[in-house]
């Protein structure tokens, strides 16, 4: 097995369990090592410390796949697979949820989402490419899918030295499927679809809003394709608007609610969250409930500054359109806001829009996308449930 040196001092990122190494810290890789090997990290005594997937092109250099001296092969990815498998088994519903969510199944850069019976599948590492069709064996032998879809285009593939593709990988994928979750009906695009099609990640926080909403006028933003929307609609809302920038988003949220039958409670409008939040909150209209749960507004540290302004800006303007004892669900799934960031956010915005917050519940993805405390980035979701008082 070919070998990475690391540079001395920087074992202890192995030693805590981190799942990546970054190039930086490496001193020498063997001769033979070609990007995308599996190789043994080496202390700078030559201490075996870990086997990991390799490629000098990308910052994350090495991705650790196992502490122990054992071989990484075909039998290895199915092990991991059904482990992967297994831990859902024990309280999700196999037909929609995340069934492989990366370095936290001990499988890195690999994303694969089950809804109804096709599976979607994204593989963002050069290493985890090479084992691809071992992964789709696994899975068809795990849990029998209609089909496997690819969704690799991601931009991440080309720091990885990765061309962006989608199709078939096995079986049959119709262009829409149909899945429920929490009791809402929905259809997803798996194949043009944002990211895989549907965001699973909130389906817990989707479930936690019912005791808020009943009877209430209900106001979603950056509703996508309806998700919150439709379940506000579920649990009894008695109007709940679901907003979007874009078009194709609306339309397609208009079919989940007729889907459902909530098409004459939950509508939907095409426009931008901001300026709608602006508009509103200048004419005075008010809501009991205000969802707001955007896209993420940084990919990384150098623009966290303007994304904190902007989670500011929508939460601030949201805080004064809620009724007095009214509730804000707000969320963000940047990974570079940390949860205690997101909370003086919150508390700042609460500040100048002189209310009260009674925080309610403090949430994060779901258990189908398990954090590894050793890795922070796991933890990329925060949703907060607020009671909003005027001061």
């Amino acid at each position: 097995m070919s070998s990475v040196t690391l540079k001395p001092g920087k074992e202890k990122r192995v030693y805590t369990r981190h799942p990546w190494v970054f190039r930086s810290d490496i001193d020498s890789a063997d001769a033979a090592v070609s990007p995308g090997d599996v190789v043994d990290i080496r202390s700078s005594k030559g201490k075996f410390l870990a086997k990991a997937f390799y490629n000098p092109a990308s910052q994350i250099a090495l991705r650790i796949l196992t502490y122990r001296e054992e071989p990484v092969n075909r039998d290895f990815i199915f092990r991991r697979v059904r482990e992967a498998v297994e831990y859902r088994r024990t309280f999700a519903d196999l037909k929609s949820c995340r069934l492989i969510f990366a370095e936290s199944d001990r499988l890195p850069a690999l994303i694969v989402d089950a809804f109804g019976d096709v599976l979607v599948l994204q593989c963002l590492s050069l290493g985890m490419e090479r084992f691809k069709q071992d992964v789709v064996d696994a899975l068809v032998q795990e849990v029998s899918p209609r089909g496997i879809w690819e969704r690799n285009d991601v931009p991440v593939r080309r720091l990885e030295g990765l061309e962006m593709t989608t199709g078939l990988l096995w079986g049959e994928v119709p262009d829409l499927v149909e899945i429920q979750e929490n009791g809402v009906r929905f259809y997803v695009d798996v194949k043009e679809g944002q990211k895989t099609g549907f965001f699973l990640d909130q389906k817990e926080n989707r479930a936690a809003i019912a005791p808020f909403v009943k009877n209430k006028r209900v106001l979603d933003c950056f509703t996508h394709t309806g998700s919150f929307a439709l379940h506000a609609g579920h649990y009894g809302a008695k109007e709940v608007t679901g907003v979007d920038i874009s078009g194709f988003a609306c339309e397609f949220a208009e079919k989940n609610a007729k889907l459902n039958g909530l098409e004459d409670r939950v509508h939907f409008v095409e426009a931008n969250a901001f300026d709608l939040l602006a508009e509103k909150s200048r004419s005075g209209d008010q809501y009991d409930v205000i969802i707001l749960d955007p896209p993420a507004f940084t990919k990384s540290k150098s623009t966290l500054e303007n994304a904190m302004r902007g989670y500011k800006e929508i939460n601030l303007r949201a805080m004064k359109m809620i009724v007095p004892g009214g509730y804000l669900i707000t969320c963000s799934c940047s990974q570079h806001v940390l949860p205690d960031m997101f909370r003086r956010m919150v508390q700042d915005a609460a500040s100048d829009a002189r209310v009260l917050l009674r925080q309610v519940e403090f949430r994060t993805q779901g258990k189908d996308h398990p954090i590894l405390p050793q890795s922070p980035e796991t933890e990329y979701l925060k949703c907060g449930i607020y009671q909003v008082f005027p001061v």
